[in-house]
Formats: C-alpha cells, sequence, structure tokens
C-alpha cells in the first residue's frame, strides 16, 4: 500500500530516556527501522524508557556506521542547527528517507553531513534535545503527507483507553 520507508538514524545518543521517547515516536509515526551508533546507549539501555515496547515491533538495531547498507534509493536527510541547512518548513520529504540526528551533546560529523542528500533544521530558537526535534520531524512529514490517516477509526485505536471525548457538532 505505501511506498514510503523511514528509517530513523541515532548518531551516538546518550540517553536512554530520549532513545525510549524516540521509539515511541517511531512506532506513533509508523517508522520502519531505528538504526544508532556508538555505545553509551548500549550502556545505559537496562533503563530503556519505551513505555510502549515499540522495540518489538520497530528493529532498534546498532550500527558501526549509520551510512552502512542502506537501499540505493533511501535519502539521506541530516537534521542539524547547521549553516546552510533548509529550513524544515520548506522542505520536501523524500519517499523514501534515512533521517540522521546528532547526539544530545553534539552533532553530525562533517563526514556524515557530506554524504546527505539534504539537511535540515527546525528554525527554533535555541536546540530541542533530540527526542523532541525527532518527534518534530516525523510530525512535519505526516502533516505534509497526502496519505495522512484522518479517520474517526484512527482517533479511537490510538487515544487512552479512560479517553472517550466526542466533538458535539
Amino acid at each position: 500500500m505505501k511506498n514510503t520507508h523511514v528509517t530513523i538514524g541515532l548518531s551516538n545518543p546518550k540517553s536512554p530516556t530520549n532513545v525510549g521517547a524516540v521509539m515511541r515516536a517511531a512506532g506513533c509515526y509508523q517508522v520502519d527501522a531505528v538504526r544508532y551508533t556508538g555505545e553509551r546507549y548500549d550502556r545505559a539501555a537496562k533503563f530503556q524508557t519505551d513505555t510502549k515496547k515499540v522495540a518489538n515491533k520497530i528493529p532498534l538495531t546498532s550500527v558501526e556506521s549509520l551510512l552502512d547498507d542502506l537501499p540505493d534509493d533511501l535519502e539521506i536527510v541530516c537534521v542539524e542547527l547547521a549553516e546552510g541547512a533548509t529550513p524544515l518548513p520548506r522542505f520536501k520529504h523524500p519517499e523514501k528517507a534515512l533521517y540522521v540526528f546528532g547526539p544530545e551533546d553534539g552533532s553530525i560529523t562533517q563526514q556524515v553531513a557530506d554524504c546527505a542528500d539534504h539537511v535540515v533544521y527546525v528554525p527554533t530558537v535555541g536546540c530541542m534535545n533530540l527526542a523532541a526535534t525527532v518527534n518534530v520531524l516525523l510530525y512535519d512529514r505526516l502533516a505534509k503527507s497526502e496519505e495522512m490517516d484522518e479517520s474517526e477509526e484512527l482517533i479511537r485505536s490510538s487515544r487512552d483507553n479512560r479517553n472517550h471525548l466526542v466533538v458535539k457538532k
């Protein structure tokens, strides 16, 4: 049905809280896979905060390089406060993308940025944390998508079981 593919790439994430929140966002926005580099997350993973157990449905994979073993038709999109980057509201998302995010306490390497098809940034005053940035990027992709599900069934299946709110017209 869908001809899209979204992978999230996390460059040496340090916080299991943020990775857990990224996984929750990945589930909400139907991401296909999440991959990460570095050892900091592995050391802290026992404190995982993936409260929806999304890692059981979406692969969370440790890799040596975020750019290895990618399909040829997957475009690399770095998301970083970088001079010369495109503001996210002006960006047209590719159908198939690897979105690369830097660590909470650093940035994407120049080598990775040089390999990117696109570099975008969220035009905020100051920087957001990793999980917030992933959520904003994925929301932007959804908001610009022509295949957005606007059904009442989506609302019923997505909300908390204690939420029965109905808007009266």
